[in-house]
Formats: C-alpha cells, sequence, structure tokens
C-alpha cells in the first residue's frame, strides 16, 4: 500500500456532528414531502411523499425512467427540487444543507470522483473534507481498503479502476465519515459476488447498530433478501411503500412489482426470431 497522503497543517480543526434536534428524536431518518422535478416539459418526480424509518434497511425499487435516482439527488442536496421538502433526522436537506450532508453516506449515480487521485488519496481527501480526525484518518482508509478488496490498487489511480472497482471505491467515500444515514443507488452493480457479499455483512452490521440504509436497486431478489421497508415508485410516483411483507402481499416482491408498474409482455416474439 502506498504511503497515507499527509494531511495539510492548514486543515480546519474538525467540525462536531450536528446534534439531532429535541423534538426530532423519533424523526424518520429520512421524511420526503410534495416532492416535484421537471426537466423541461418532462415531470420526472410527480409530488412523491415517502418516509424512511431510522434504523431502517431501506429498498427503493421502480423500472428504468421511474424517478429514482432524481428522487434520491434531491434527498441528499444534489438536485434542487422545484417543490417540496426533504430533512434528514429531522434537518432540513435545503435549508440547512452543511448539517444535513454530515450525517449522510451518499453513493450517488454518475456523479464524477476525483479520478486522477489514487484509490488510498481519495478516500483520505473525503475524509478530511468531512473534517475526521486525523488521528483517524489513516486507519479509516486502511479498513475501507481492506473491507473493498482494494489493497493491491490502493496505489492506483482511480481513473485507471475498472467500474466494479471505481464503485467500490466511491463506497468507501461514503462510508468513511460513519454517516448516521446511508444513500446507495445500485451499491452492487458491477461488484464482485465476494466483495458484494463483504459488504452486505457491513451493511446489515451497520443498520443493526442503528444507522439507516436506502439502496436504490434492481434486483428484487437483493432487496427483498436484505431489506425490510420498500418503496415502489413509477412514473416519478410512489405506487406502494411498507415493509417488504406489506408491499408484496404474500408475492414474491418480484411478481408483486410487476403487478404494480404493468409492463410484462406475453407475446413469444416475432415469428423470425423462433428458432424452428
Amino acid at each position: 500500500m502506498s504511503d497515507t497522503p499527509a494531511i495539510p497543517a492548514y486543515m480546519p480543526a474538525p467540525s462536531p456532528a450536528p446534534a439531532v434536534p429535541a423534538a426530532a428524536s423519533h424523526a424518520p431518518a429520512l421524511q420526503l414531502t410534495g416532492l416535484v422535478k421537471r426537466f423541461g416539459d418532462k415531470l420526472a418526480v410527480a409530488g412523491i411523499d415517502l418516509e424512511v424509518p431510522a434504523g431502517s434497511f431501506f429498498g427503493l425499487v421502480g423500472p428504468n425512467g421511474a424517478g429514482k435516482t432524481t428522487t434520491l439527488s434531491m434527498a441528499t442536496g444534489l438536485l434542487r427540487p422545484d417543490a417540496g421538502t426533504a430533512s434528514v433526522y429531522g434537518i432540513d436537506v435545503w435549508r440547512q444543507p452543511v448539517d444535513a450532508k454530515r450525517i449522510i453516506g451518499n453513493l450517488a449515480d454518475g456523479v464524477r470522483l476525483f479520478d486522477r487521485l489514487t484509490g488510498e488519496q481519495l478516500i483520505t481527501y473525503t475524509a478530511m473534507m468531512f473534517g475526521l480526525p486525523r488521528p483517524d484518518i489513516a486507519q479509516r482508509v486502511a479498513d475501507l481498503l481492506e473491507l473493498m478488496d482494494l489493497r493491491e490498487a490502493a496505489g492506483t489511480i482511480v481513473a485507471d479502476y475498472s467500474a466494479g472497482m471505481t464503485k467500490k471505491i466511491a463506497l468507501a467515500c461514503a462510508l468513511v465519515h460513519a454517516p448516521r444515514l446511508l444513500v446507495l443507488d445500485e451499491p452492487f452493480e458491477s461488484v464482485d459476488p465476494v466483495s458484494a457479499a463483504n459488504i452486505e455483512d457491513v451493511l446489515r452490521s451497520y443498520t443493526g447498530s442503528g444507522g439507516t440504509v436506502i439502496v436504490s436497486s434492481h434486483s428484487m431478489d437483493l432487496v427483498q433478501r436484505m431489506c425490510d421497508h420498500v418503496a415502489v415508485i413509477a412514473a416519478g410516483r410512489v405506487l406502494a411503500a411498507g415493509t417488504v411483507d406489506d408491499v408484496r402481499a404474500g408475492e414474491s416482491l418480484q411478481e408483486r412489482f410487476i403487478s404494480l408498474v404493468g409492463g410484462r409482455h406475453t407475446s413469444e416474439g416475432p415469428q423470425w426470431l423462433r428458432q424452428s
């Protein structure tokens, strides 16, 4: 592993994580109220109301173009909504963005990393940006590189990483400040099965200790296996939300999802595609 980059002497002293307001001690981990987003004439998110209980492992599922990524981007302060509010443990994401983002770990879809840094440097830089105590940073970086099976690639610039390695280093950056809420958009996409199993174990331990995870995924098996709550989104609206058992209503989550969003084709396909 390469030497951890020196932490500049001019880095400010770390700011303490914001205390959750007393009135919000029992607040949801995430509360979305009337979120709306348009892109030109397209209504991407059409007034979403959603509550994510603290300590839950919450799945967000929907077809392509359903508005999942747009919703999560507004919920985490990356994309300003046209209407509505988002709050994290009672902290308004858009009125108190610095306080809110201190307690969010975000693995966002399509956000560019500083990929001219090595993997080790990128995690270290992220830790510095969150104001972690200097003595803690090196150990956290080492722990995350071990967890993501990236020790041998620690000194390689991120631009040379594979898609799966890039996903893992981005997840390490989301975890480094031990956030209260993790928002993960397709966290297992392109990740190898061994690393995925290790990450699943860490996320289960994290929620077991009181943390909250929101995961957006196209894998119904993964969501049904890992999550205790789920919301189904289509056309920018919530079609169903609640515990996984309540939403699937006696069916598999895959079957329930298809019945909610529609779109299943029963045709055998065109004649020219048949082999006999």
